[in-house]
């Protein structure tokens, strides 16, 4: 048994947040029971995922999407009040954790992705140095890069193919990051992989030759939450289960 404020303290020293502008509250967003037991891990703080988590027994959920986000109007409403009512029922604490969690060099959404795709980090770029870039690692083209995705996402990426050049540098930031793409392209790479595309992203890989991924903003960020939720896991001695809610997007 570890209380809530041990775990916080874990947390909190492991990815530190302190040092991220972030779009929402890192750490405690819901307070619950003070002693946490079983610990939840899973991507999106949805009532999805909030109930399974009930049921496997979990008084702790540690997510990357969190409930809170700047913008919102502040109102207890509608699908918001459903998930928070449905935690504060049942006195789960929520964790949520956005860029520190993406950002984290081992553990986190990339390095996670990365270590899967069998790409390993050599610099990063781009706002808090979120986007990762190395070797390509025998990854000879965007072909052999795409099948590599479906293989370890289980989901097929839509591929803007570039000029089709040989792959020497690759570079990836897990989620929405297709905003990164041109630094990725300033850091050269041959080849950008994230989680959603948008209009500017085809006419960039036409006109720059360099491939663009999207492989699911989900799909992408599996992997942080569960590591992150091991390793505090083991420090303190509670039980770990990662739920994975399914989602296209």
């Amino acid at each position: 048994m570890v209380t809530r404020e041990q775990l916080q303290q874990g947390l909190d020293e492991l990815l530190r947040p302190e040092g991220f502008k972030d779009y929402g509250p890192n750490g405690l967003q819901v307070e619950g029971r003070r002693e946490v037991r079983r610990l939840a891990s899973g991507v999106t703080a949805s009532l999805a995922f909030i109930d399974a988590a009930i049921d496997a027994g979990a008084d702790t959920l540690l997510v990357h999407h969190g409930l809170f986000w700047r913008g919102q109007e502040g109102r207890l409403v509608g699908w918001l009040k459903a998930r928070v009512a449905r935690l504060l029922a049942h006195e789960i604490n929520l964790f949520a954790y956005h860029l520190p969690l993406d950002a984290h060099a081992e553990l986190g959404n990339n390095a996670q992705l990365g270590l899967r795709l069998g790409l390993r980090a050599d610099a990063r770029f781009g706002e808090h140095e979120l986007g990762f870039i190395g070797a390509a690692a025998g990854i000879e083209d965007v072909q052999a890069l795409a099948v590599r995705v479906r293989l370890v996402l289980a989901r097929e990426p839509l591929v803007l193919p570039g000029d089709g050049r040989p792959l020497r540098r690759i570079a990836w930031c897990s989620g929405g990051a297709q905003g990164f793409f041109e630094a990725a392209i300033a850091a050269g790479a041959d080849a950008f992989l994230t989680g959603e595309v948008s209009e500017p992203q085809a006419h960039l890989a036409r006109e720059t030759g360099v491939a663009f991924l999207a492989c699911g903003h989900h799909a992408s960020e599996r992997f942080g939450a569960p590591a992150v939720a091991a390793h505090v896991a083991a420090r303190f001695g509670l039980e770990h289960r990662f739920i994975d809610v399914d989602n296209p997007a």
